[in-house]
């Protein structure tokens, strides 16, 4: 009997009965078949044919999955914001990627040899990153290579990503059964934290896919990944495909994909430049369901960042809509060149590997608990986050207009594009309203604060705020405008 066979047989069945036992399928299949063998020729195809299996004493009931998207519960919420109040990797995980290590290294994963050898691949890493141009190599090719990203870069970028695909469950954006493609998964990163995820999510599920072209990447994703999505039982994991993205035949990526992720993999194509970039995002969207999303993360440095900008506004010109963070509040386009934006999270809780690698003599170089990061979220269905658009006729000026403005006092509606880069005495947000040349931040200073001005402080990233009666000012060393909060001003939520 055929996988195809079987696989139409379970689609007849299943459109007559929302439930069943897998042993009934021996009823429409001419060759005897044990449950077990029924269940491991289909097994990979229960979730697109939109079916849960679930064990049951020697055979398995079938049911329909539910369609629709996620709409979180009280429950859910609470335990998520818990869980980013003091955010880190699991203990089971720590143990999976410890255990991992003295798999490999053949010695105690805290042996002074073995963490001495995980520093130096930290520092190296390190030092390959700050590096721009062709110069710039970030490879993990090497055992070490990926010991010191599981002990340095990892839990930062597995809780960044939990904090993302939450923000999606609270915008609506994630299906109770989601298809999920990891472009350059490294040892596993976004599988992991999309398991971690999920474990706290009452009823939806999912699937990843991934793409990885380093075989040592591949293996540490085989050691660790599956243990940790059999004891979470959310989330179904797909044996990465080895694979050069920048070499990407689409053809080979599964159909209908709910979420497309290229995080912090595109930097690293170094021989690409950003329009050849859009192209390869561009033609690996033909796989995205009609629905689907594109999330695109790097770091928050000024260099990529800014690339990542240029990027979307490409991606944008080839028919992709920005769903967020950018919101086009006065339906125009936008000049990324000087486009310096990220997103910051608060600090996570250590690992046990992170702090060990960091008992030494400079344990400042080996600790990394900060989440900034710089994303862009796109749709093929042209969804935007932010509805809402300057009226014709509002007494706002637009921020490409401040020249004429200097050192006077105006409204100006704006999206709030950072966090508080300033310190204790002037707080200093990036604003933006997709007009601007020149790079515009919102100033506050702390003797300035009132209950009139204040909810600029705890606004969220992306949030559109009006902000009435303050003053322009040119900054002549940084070539930037600020606009300089007062006592009178008065600041309010456009659209959150």
């Amino acid at each position: 009997m055929s996988e195809k066979e079987i696989i139409s047989a379970l689609k007849y069945v299943s459109r007559m009965k929302a439930e069943f036992m897998l042993s009934e399928m021996r009823n429409y299949i001419k060759s005897e078949m044990s449950v077990q063998d029924i269940y491991k020729t289909a097994r990979f195809s229960f979730f697109d044919l939109g079916l849960d299996i679930i064990p049951e004493d020697d055979d398995f009931r079938v049911l329909r999955a539910p369609k629709g998207f996620i709409n979180l519960n009280d429950r859910e919420e609470k335990i998520n914001e818990a869980f980013f109040q003091t955010a880190g990797v699991s203990k089971k995980l720590e143990k999976f990627i410890e255990q991992y290590i003295e798999k490999k290294t053949g010695k105690h994963w805290d042996d002074k040899q073995v963490l001495e050898r995980i520093r130096k691949a930290i520092v190296s890493q390190k030092a390959d990153y700050w590096k721009e141009g062709k110069s710039r190599n970030i490879s993990y090719e090497k055992g070490y290579s990926i010991l010191g990203y599981l002990a340095y870069q990892f839990p930062v970028y597995f809780v960044q990503f939990q904090h993302i695909l939450y923000d999606m469950a609270q915008d609506g954006l994630l299906k109770k059964r989601m298809k999920i493609l990891d472009v350059g998964s490294g040892p596993g990163t976004i599988s992991l934290a999309t398991i971690d995820l999920y474990s706290r999510l009452d009823g939806p599920k999912a699937v990843v896919h991934s793409l990885e072209m380093y075989d040592e990447n591949i293996e540490a994703y085989n050691a660790i990944v599956p243990q940790y999505a059999q004891i979470k039982e959310k989330v179904d994991i797909r044996e990465p495909l080895k694979a050069d993205i920048s070499k990407i035949d689409v053809d080979i990526l599964p159909e209908k994909i709910d979420l497309m992720v290229f995080s912090n993999v595109l930097n690293e194509i170094k021989e690409f430049s950003i329009p050849e970039k859009a192209r390869l995002v561009k033609k690996m969207s033909e796989k995205l369901s009609h629905d689907g999303s594109i999330l695109i993360i790097e770091p928050a440095d000024k260099v990529n960042s800014t690339e990542l900008r240029k990027l979307s506004i490409g991606l944008k010109g080839a028919g992709l809509s920005i769903y967020s963070p950018c919101s086009f509040i006065w339906d125009s386009g936008c000049n990324p060149v000087e486009c310096w934006s990220f997103e910051q999270q608060k600090d996570i809780v250590p690992t046990r590997l992170m702090k060990k690698v960091a008992e030494c003599d400079k344990p400042y170089r080996y600790i990394n608990t900060d989440i900034k990061y710089s994303y862009v979220l796109l749709r093929k269905d042209k969804l935007t986050c932010k509805k809402y658009r300057v009226p014709k006729k509002a007494k706002y000026a637009k921020l490409s207009k401040l020249e004429r403005h200097t050192e006077k006092r105006i409204n100006v509606i704006a999206s709030l594009m950072s966090g508080n880069l300033g310190d204790e005495k002037n707080s200093l947000f990036k604003i933006c309203d997709g007009t601007s040349v020149k790079a515009v931040y919102a100033v506050l200073p702390s003797h300035n604060l009132t209950k009139e001005n204040r909810i600029i402080m705890n606004a969220k990233y992306g949030s559109i705020l009006s902000i009435e009666n303050v003053l322009v000012r040119y900054n002549d060393a940084n070539d930037s405008y600020n606009l300089l909060i007062g006592r009178g001003s008065v600041v309010n939520l456009v659209e959150s």
